[in-house]
């Protein structure tokens, strides 16, 4: 009986500071996270502008965006257009540099640190440089077209230029993601490479067969959160331009911020948040279902 009852005293005495420890973690993530989605899904329901009385509308904001708003279509178009095309671009050139800077070279440290150093500027203060850099009339890179002989180009101001200009400008900042290729290039076992080049294969075998595979869930880690953060593209268009020319370069973020701050649409806005949720939700889940056909898993038999 008194074994019974030490035992379950022990039990209950361990769940006591087992939720005590997990008690920062659990109100942080219900202050933090889960009452303010809350309070944004409570708020798309409503038609409020922060300064009058709230009234409730029940999901006529969300149909607006589908039925009324066509800056809420141009917007996803621009988004997805500014993702389709940087993802890829920032992971094939991130892997390429990634690669070069895990030969063995003079000088590599230096190398790995100039490409690094762009990603650590705030995203305001990279997004001044470039806009002085696109400049027309006195920009660097026009300057440097005009020295070849040819025609200056208005980067951000032609509406057909807008968005490559603006994915070319986050291409300068791989940074980040340069240094977690190279940290999985050097984890891969050297053996296998020794092991490919002892069988005759070429450079390329031992990146086809050796590298990619073990690479792949690194590629499909920077593939989720590259599509994360190109979805929530705000800074850059906020500064440069505006959303403009002829909102080309208008995107979901920008959009959201808008609604809530300048047309005093607080409703409109939660309920375009809640639709950027859900569309990188889907996104996502589509990637990780796809990646069970070329992500390289050491449980899965491949």
């Amino acid at each position: 009986m008194s074994s019974k009852k030490k035992t379950w005293s022990l039990s209950r005495n361990g769940n006591f500071w087992g939720w005590l420890l997990i008690s920062p973690l659990t109100l942080g993530l219900t202050i933090w996270v889960l009452f303010p989605m809350g309070l944004s899904f409570v708020t798309s329901l409503l038609d409020w502008d922060m300064l009058s009385k709230p009234t409730f509308v029940g999901l006529k904001n969300y149909l607006g965006l589908f039925t009324g708003d066509g800056l809420f279509i141009q917007s996803v178009i621009v988004t997805l257009y500014y993702t389709l095309l940087s993802v890829p671009l920032q992971l094939g050139a991130a892997f390429t540099v990634a690669m070069l800077l895990n030969s063995r070279v003079r000088g590599l440290g230096i190398f790995r640190t100039l490409f690094y150093l762009p990603s650590l500027l705030p995203s305001v203060v990279v997004s001044v440089i470039w806009l002085w850099l696109y400049n027309k009339q006195y920009g660097l890179l026009n300057a440097g077209l005009s020295a070849l002989g040819l025609d200056r180009i208005d980067w951000i101001n032609d509406p057909r230029l807008v968005i490559p200009s603006l994915v070319a400008m986050g291409v300068w900042g791989i940074g980040n993601v340069v240094i977690i290729f190279l940290a999985g290039l050097q984890g891969i076992p050297k053996e296998l490479l020794e092991a490919v080049e002892i069988d005759g294969g070429s450079a390329w075998h031992s990146f086809r067969n050796v590298i990619l595979p073990l690479m792949s869930p690194i590629i499909l880690y920077n593939m989720i959160v590259g599509i994360i953060k190109s979805l929530q593209l705000f800074t850059e268009p906020y500064i440069m331009t505006g959303g403009g020319p002829m909102n080309a370069s208008l995107s979901f973020m920008l959009l959201i911020y808008n609604n809530a701050f300048k047309y005093g649409k607080m409703g409109v806005a939660n309920a375009m948040a809640w639709v950027l949720f859900l569309l990188t939700l889907a996104l996502s889940v589509a990637v990780f279902k796809s990646s069970s056909k070329w992500a390289y898993s050491e449980g899965d038999g491949k």
